[in-house]
């Protein structure tokens, strides 16, 4: 059985990577995991349900920019 994807991302985070959609949509989600210095290291493809609602309240692992 397949990880949830949006455990898939929390534990990105919590190991001090960081993470943001690539592409989004109704039916899918991109989302480029990348290591703690920004580059690029591996991407999540997936049209589960749960991951398109995360992700459409949160894009990214990085806190928005103040202003």
């Amino acid at each position: 059985m397949a990880d949830d994807p949006v455990e898939v991302l929390k534990r990105w985070e919590d190991h001090g990577a960081v993470w943001h959609v690539e592409s989004l949509t109704n039916e899918r989600a991109v989302v480029q995991m990348c290591a703690c210095t920004g580059e690029p290291v591996d991407r999540l493809e997936s049209g589960d349900p749960a991951l398109i609602a995360f992700l459409r309240e949160r894009p990214s692992s990085e806190p928005p920019a103040p202003g």
